[in-house]
């Protein structure tokens, strides 16, 4: 591997490795959150399963189906199927975390059936973003065997890859207003309709807030990649 490829390499390398590390506590501290405020059960004794439910209906939507799930925080709306899907602890279980996942997700259903742009806009990327990212691996390992067997890399790599890049950051920048107006509605709904008492809502908002962590710190890593390359170009055209 050239020198060149070396210093291209080493860049991501560090990126990668202290966005990873961040990552880590991120979610470390979000098993522990959603742990701890498991054990805070609802004085109404609903389940997650029923406040999805109830939230639907609240808000006029009967065509979304509330399933079940396995794995731990495998929760999600899936707009193709138009069913909130819940991991098997929130969909069976009555407390503060179960409720406040069980009302964001169902906060992804009401964006959809209200056409909430960012959710829009973040749909039409998800098949660009996959295609990026299979794009992006391709051209890395083009890039070693041109470094290391050729001895150069080609200009124009440089330029996929930001493309590439470009094109992943906007999605994890996009999912950003989606995910925070989702536990704003959920958050808003809960308290509004008295699903939570007092304490209740502050372990649902705790527990939403570090989930959102992890949709910046991943932002915040592909911006950070984005500028990387882009100083790679403008470094080569010195």
């Amino acid at each position: 591997m050239g020198d060149g490829m070396v210093t291209y390499y080493w860049g991501p390398m560090i990126i990668g490795g202290v966005f990873m590390l961040i990552s880590w506590l991120v979610g470390s501290t979000l098993k522990s959150k959603f742990a701890k405020y498991s054990k805070v059960r609802l004085m109404n004794g609903m389940t997650g399963r029923e406040v999805a439910e109830k939230m639907l209906r609240d808000n006029g939507i009967t065509d979304v189906k509330v399933i079940a799930v396995n794995g731990q925080l495998t929760d999600h709306y899936n707009p193709m199927h138009k069913t909130v899907n819940l991991s098997e602890a929130v969909y069976n279980q009555a407390n503060a975390a179960a409720a406040a996942v069980a009302a964001h997700e169902c906060g992804h259903a009401l964006q959809h059936a209200q056409a909430y742009k960012p959710l829009e806009m973040r749909s039409k990327l998800v098949p660009i973003q996959n295609a990026s990212g299979m794009i992006l691996n391709l051209v890395v390992m083009a890039m070693a065997f041109a470094g290391g067997i050729l001895g150069g890399v080609a200009p124009f790599m440089i330029y996929i890859i930001i493309a590439a890049q470009a094109a992943i950051t906007l999605f994890a920048v996009v999912t950003l207003p989606v995910e925070f107006d989702a536990s704003k509605r959920a958050l808003n709904w809960i308290e509004a309709n008295g699903i939570v008492t007092r304490d209740e809502y502050d372990g649902a908002k705790d527990a939403l807030k570090w989930a959102a962590m992890t949709y910046v710190v991943a932002a915040l890593s592909a911006i950070a990649t984005l500028i990387y390359w882009i100083f790679v170009l403008l470094g080569n055209r010195d």
